[in-house]
This record gives structure tokens, sequence and C-alpha cells, in this order.
């Protein structure tokens, strides 16, 4: 199973991870085959199962498990590498909100500055996708550039659209969280291959609706086709939240894969980035969809 993150989807907690010389070469229509590299390769695609008594563990229905030794990831881990880059991102934009005014006289340089940091940082959480491995200074300077953007977006929005939009997304995306994670843990939400594939495609349209829509504003002035804008803007703003919710899901089935099937301590990083991009993309729906909601008043 792979997240929907770029991270995960390129990196994430998959049979070809290919660490500590975990590699297995399932047979057309049957189960891995054991290597000298893995003598103990399970039908499960579990890149780091060395437990020659997994298959025990998959009889009583539970997942492999890790072998007692140091340098496996753990959930504090991820707690702790998530805060960390988090709070990066949350220092960069509460900086940037201070120190870039919007108002008349300088809304225009702030704004290029904030666009400006929003380019970097997508080209900074490419490139970490792309990587083999995680690169904590990678992933924290991506957090610091969307940070700035985030926070120049969120003072537009808010001093001059909706007075606490900014306070009311950041609400909305906590909540969204909590909620995700208590429906995850009590098992109302299940994470499986349709469940992946449904989302996934559910994603990639909504995406090139949106990427559409953009091109049609660009070269077409006003709204484009209007999935920004109005009544459409905000089923289009609930669609987005909710793929965001379940995005949230698949991170969350990724982080519990990985720490089950013993993952190496350093995917902890690459949870803390695809989380983080998640809860970015939630903040800012629910940014855009108060402003649609604002702006019809």
């Amino acid at each position: 199973m792979r997240s929907s993150n770029p991270v995960f989807s390129r990196r994430g907690f998959g049979r070809d991870n290919g660490y500590a010389g975990f590699n297995t070469a399932p047979q057309a229509g049957g189960p891995a085959v054991a290597t000298q590299a893995n003598p103990y390769a399970q039908p499960t695609g579990n890149p780091y199962a060395q437990n020659p008594y997994a298959q025990q563990d998959l009889q009583h229905g539970a997942p492999p498990q890790a072998p007692a030794t140091t340098g496996r990831m753990t959930i504090d881990d991820v707690v702790m590498r998530t805060g960390t880059t988090l709070g990066v991102l949350i220092v960069t934009a509460a900086l940037s909100w201070a120190l870039l005014p919007v108002d008349d006289a300088n809304i225009s340089r702030s704004y290029g500055i904030g666009i400006g940091a929003a380019l970097i940082g997508m080209v900074l959480a490419f490139v970490q996708s792309f990587k083999r491995k995680a690169s904590p200074a990678l992933i924290l300077t991506y957090a610091a550039f969307e940070g700035v953007f985030l926070g120049v977006i969120s003072n537009i929005v808010d001093n001059r659209i909706a007075d606490g939009a900014a306070m009311q997304a950041v609400i909305g995306t906590m909540a969204v969280f909590a909620g995700v994670l208590v429906a995850y843990k009590a098992g109302w939400i299940r994470v499986n291959r349709r469940f992946y594939g449904f989302v996934m495609a559910a994603a990639l349209g909504f995406i090139l609706l949106m990427a559409v829509n953009l091109l049609f504003a660009v070269f077409g002035g006003g709204d484009g086709l209007g999935f920004r804008s109005g009544a459409l803007g905000v089923v289009f703003g609930v669609i987005g939240i909710i793929l965001g919710a379940c995005f949230l899901a698949l991170d969350f089935k990724q982080v519990e894969d990985g720490i089950a099937y013993g993952a190496p301590r350093e995917e902890a990083w690459l949870a803390a980035f695809g989380l983080t991009l998640t809860l970015v993309w939630i903040y800012m729906e629910f940014l855009r969809l108060i402003s649609i909601l604002n702006s019809s008043d």
C-alpha cells in the first residue's frame, strides 16, 4: 500500500525500498521468492521482514513483527520529526506575517515574495520526493519556504477578505486531523487497496480540474471555469477537504505499517514530510473555502 503523498508514493514503505538488503522479487502470480539477502521473504511484501516466525503472526491475524533491534522507526520518532517540521513551518509563517505587510503600498512585494517561496518549496518537495533517502535538511528547508508562503497568503486573506480566516483554517485543519485519527484508530476507516485506488483516482481528477481551471483563469481572465468561486467553488472546497482527510488516513496507514514492519528510523522524516504536505493541503483548502464564503456575502 502506498500513500497519496509524493514522498510515500515514490519512496514509501513499499516492497521495493531495498533497505538493509531486504530485496525480494515476487514470482508472477505467486509469493515473494526467498533470496540470500532475505531468506524469510513473506507473501505480504514486507520489505523489512527478518523474523523467521513472521508467518506465525500472519496466522494469528497480526502483521509480521520486526526484530527487536535498534535503529527502527517508532511512533515517538514520527511525532518528534513531524513536530519539528511543523514547528519550522509555523515559525517562518509567523515571521512572514509580521515582516511582510500586505497594506496597499506593500502587498505586491509581499505577494511576490510569497509566490516565490511557494515555487521554491514546491521544487524542494519534488526533489525530496525523488530522493532515495530522507534528507532532514531538505525537508526542513521546504517547511521554511512553505511557511513563508502560508504566512503571506494567510495574512492577505485575514486582513483583506475575512477577518479571523487564518485561525478558522487552523482550527478546521486540527479538527480534521483529530477526527481522522480517531476514526482510523477506532477502525471506522479501513484503508485497503480499494480505498487507495478510489482516493488516488479522485485526487487525480480533482488536480486535473483545478489545473484546467487555473489555465483558463490565466489565459482567459476572471475565475476560469468557476471551480474556485461561487457555489461551485464551495463544493470543490469541501471535496478538497474530504480528499485531504483521505490522504491523512493513507498516511496513518503508512506510518502504522512502517512501525509494524520495522522500517529504519530515517523513514520517520519521510513520514513527517508526508504528513506536513497533507496538512498544508487541508489548511489551504479551508482558507480558500473561507475566502469564497466571505467574498459571496
